[in-house]
């Protein structure tokens, strides 16, 4: 199998992962097609036999922060939901936009962490490697993201208000 025709078969995994990080469907195409893109320039760069898939995501991780550093904070839709499978019931499409709004309420570093483990089901140690963090730390961030989504959605979340002088 070519390297391209791997590449493409982790196209549905990357553009759900860029969906729920950038939050709306133009940022993760855009994100997706960069990563892409920056892929097919570096295809050289990945060793045959390592995980693709950890390189491709970590590539877009990076991406994504840089895209946060150069343009400022994360917008969140709440209209994305629809396009996640559900069973019929109104009340699952209901819980799916709910937890899709306490996710867009986490900082951008829980988040990635919750997505890699909880929706790719990346390992602790896969998601390490993607996010360049050390393993103990995405086990503190994923505990961390995990409480504040029960809090969100038992509603006990606390609003933090800035002080403006």
């Amino acid at each position: 199998m070519s390297k391209q025709t791997e590449l493409i078969q982790h196209i549905p995994r990357l553009r759900r992962y860029a969906r729920a990080l950038a939050g709306d469907a133009a940022r993760a195409d855009d994100l997706v097609q960069d990563t892409l893109e920056r892929a097919l320039v570096k295809l050289d760069l990945w060793r045959p036999g390592s995980d693709l898939r950890a390189w491709l995501f970590t590539l877009m991780h990076n991406l994504f922060v840089n895209q946060i550093r150069a343009g400022g904070p994360v917008h969140c839709e709440l209209d994305e939901a629809a396009d996640v499978p559900v069973r019929g019931g109104q009340s699952d499409a209901l819980a799916v936009r709910d937890i899709h709004a306490a996710l867009a309420q986490l900082p951008s570093e829980q988040r990635a962490v919750i997505l890699l483990v909880g929706l790719e089901q990346f390992s602790y140690a896969e998601a390490a490697r993607v996010l360049g963090l050390p393993i103990g730390t995405v086990m503190s961030r994923l505990s961390r993201a995990r409480e504040r989504l029960r809090e969100i959605m038992e509603g006990r979340a606390v609003v933090k208000l800035q002080v403006v002088k």
